[in-house]
């Protein structure tokens, strides 16, 4: 184990410890044990790098995860990255994380990444980009498909953070491997990748207690609760974007 990582998970199990988080992880087994492979995520939190990993430590594996550069430039968080060697993305300019990243799969890594590159406000899958899918064949590993529901209810975009005993029960689900070879058709890769999280993301949905009362804010409007809808989240995350390049900002961004 290295050192900076496992410092960091052992404060991050005492921190989720601490909040009473309840963890279920489902398809842990179909983590290699040895090899690279492309962890693909849904993102519907601010502490899914950190609830995501976990789901590979059954395996003994740690995951290299693919964050914006701002976090590596920051005081506290960028020594930790690094010592974790996650991998750091310039969005204006990703050649040279695409290559950090192949590189770490050929050495046989693990890289997480979130294939719709930001928070879903509505707690829905996203428009995925299809980077995951390039760097797997690229590097000739699997993709692994893997979902995280209950996050939201912690620390999202658009809600205060909800960081103390919350007793929160978070699902961590990964399914069966994707085999990638430059043969494929990307485009199909991504579908099948897309078809395969959908299907874990409403597996846990179901499986998650209900949520009532203000708790509504947190689940997707198909299902009943008050979050946006995909189309108002999409609403919402153009406006963030114009308030940025306008030189304000209309809340935390991811």
């Amino acid at each position: 184990m290295e050192p900076v990582y496992a410092s960091v998970i052992a404060f991050a199990r005492g921190l989720f410890a601490l909040q009473g988080l309840r963890c279920t992880i489902t398809g842990a087994e179909n983590v290699p044990t040895t090899g690279g492979a492309v962890m693909a995520i849904n993102h519907t939190g601010y502490l899914d790098f950190a609830l995501a990993g976990m789901a590979a430590r059954p395996s003994g594996r740690l995951v290299r995860f693919m964050a914006k550069e701002q976090v590596f430039r920051h005081r506290i968080s960028g020594p930790l990255m690094r010592g974790m060697h996650h991998i750091p993305v310039d969005r204006d300019a990703g050649a040279a994380s695409y290559r950090a990243a192949v590189g770490a799969l050929k050495a046989g890594e693990i890289v997480g990444v979130f294939p719709e590159a930001t928070i879903s406000r509505s707690f829905e899958l996203k428009e995925f980009k299809n980077g995951a899918v390039r760097m797997a064949a690229a590097a000739g590993v699997p993709l692994l498909p893997t979902v995280i529901w209950g996050s939201q209810r912690i620390w999202t975009k658009g809600h205060p953070k909800r960081l103390g005993r919350t007793r929160t029960p978070i699902l961590l689900s990964v399914g069966t491997p994707i085999p990638v070879s430059r043969r494929d058709d990307p485009e199909l890769v991504l579908l099948t990748l897309r078809k395969a999280m959908t299907e874990l993301l409403h597996a846990a949905q179901e499986a998650y207690p209900p949520l009532t009362g203000d708790d509504l804010m947190f689940l997707p409007a198909r299902l009943g609760g008050t979050a946006p809808t995909p189309e108002q989240a999409e609403q919402l995350d153009l406006a963030e974007a114009a308030a940025r390049a306008a030189g304000g900002s209309s809340g935390a961004s991811d």
